[in-house]
C-alpha cells in the first residue's frame, strides 16, 4: 500500500549521528531529524557546546545526547563510532558535517593548514562512514549518509576569497559521495551531499564582517543568505524514505548563486 507523505518523512525509531552538531548547520540538521522523530547523537570537539546544544534539542522534545570527539583524529573518530553504537544500538542516518577552513593565498598556503582542512573535511568523512557502514549499516542492509559539501566544491572562488584547500576538500566530498553511493547501493545505503551557499556561522563570520550581509546576499538571485530553516527540508528528504530512490547526488542550497556562476 502506498504510504502517505507524512509516513514517508517519518523518522520514528531511527537513530542519527550528526558531527559538527553543536551549532550552526549541524544543529539545524539535528533539529530537523529530531523533529521528524529520530533519536540524535551530537558530536563536536567541545563538551560545553554539546551540553548546550543537547539541552536545546531536549527542550524541544527531542531524544538527544552527545559525545565529544575531534574528527581530525582517527582514534577519536573510531571512539565516536564505537561509543555511539554501544549507546544507541545502531546508526540509521549519518550526517558528516564537521568542517574546517583556512584562508591563505595558494602560493603561501601552509602545508599544515592544507592537512588540517583535508583531515577534517574529507579524511574524517571517509573514516567515520567506513566504520559506521561496516559495523551498522551494511550488516542491516540499510542506511542513509549525508555529506556536507559546499558550493565552493563546485569550482573556484573570487580572487579575494583565498580558500584553495577548502574548495579542494569540498570538491572531494562531492566525488566521495558519488563513488560511495555507487559502491554501497547494493547494501541499500543511500549516500548524498548538500552543497550550502553562504550561511552566517562562526566559520563564515570573518567573511561576513569583511564584505557585509548586503554584498554577499546580492550575489544570490533570491537576494538573501541562508537561515536557520533552509537545510531542514533537504536533510529530511535525504534521511527518510521520501528520498529512498536518490543516491550519489548533490544539491546546492545557495539562493541560486551556483546557477549564476555556472557551478
Amino acid at each position: 500500500m502506498t504510504r502517505t507523505i507524512q509516513q514517508l518523512f517519518d523518522l520514528s525509531g531511527k537513530t542519527a549521528l550528526v558531527t559538527g552538531g553543536s551549532r550552526g548547520l549541524g544543529l539545524q540538521m539535528a533539529h530537523a531529524l529530531g523533529e521528524a522523530g529520530a533519536r540524535i547523537m551530537l558530536s563536536s570537539r567541545k563538551a560545553e557546546d554539546l551540553e548546550e546544544a543537547t539541552a536545546q534539542l531536549q527542550a524541544a522534545g527531542i531524544d538527544a545526547r552527545w559525545i565529544a570527539a575531534d574528527c581530525a583524529k582517527e582514534a577519536d573518530i573510531r571512539r565516536l563510532a564505537d561509543e555511539t553504537l554501544q549507546r544507541m544500538g545502531q546508526v540509521d542516518i549519518l550526517v558528516n558535517n564537521a568542517g574546517a577552513a583556512w584562508g591563505a593565498p595558494a602560493e603561501d598556503h601552509p602545508v599544515e593548514g592544507w592537512d588540517k582542512v583535508m583531515n577534517v573535511n574529507i579524511r574524517g568523512y571517509f573514516i567515520l562512514s567506513q566504520h559506521i557502514g561496516k559495523h551498522s549499516m551494511i550488516p542491516r542492509q540499510s542506511g542513509r549518509i549525508i555529506n556536507i559539501a559546499s558550493i565552493a566544491g563546485l569550482g573556484g572562488s573570487p580572487a579575494d576569497i583565498q580558500t584553495v584547500a577548502y574548495n579542494t576538500s569540498k570538491g572531494a566530498v562531492i566525488t566521495f559521495t558519488q563513488a560511495l553511493g555507487c559502491e554501497w547501493g547494493k547494501y541499500n545505503i543511500n549516500v548524498n551531499a548538500i552543497c550550502p551557499g553562504f550561511f552566517p556561522s562562526k566559520m563564515t563570520q570573518a567573511t561576513l564582517n569583511r564584505l557585509g550581509e548586503d554584498e554577499l546576499a546580492g550575489h544570490a538571485p533570491l537576494r538573501r543568505l541562508g537561515d536557520d530553516e533552509d537545510l531542514k527540508g533537504i536533510t529530511l528528504l535525504y534521511a527518510s524514505d521520501a528520498g529512498k530512490h536518490i543516491t550519489g547526488q548533490w544539491l546546492a542550497v545557495d539562493g541560486g548563486v551556483s546557477v549564476v556562476t555556472g557551478g
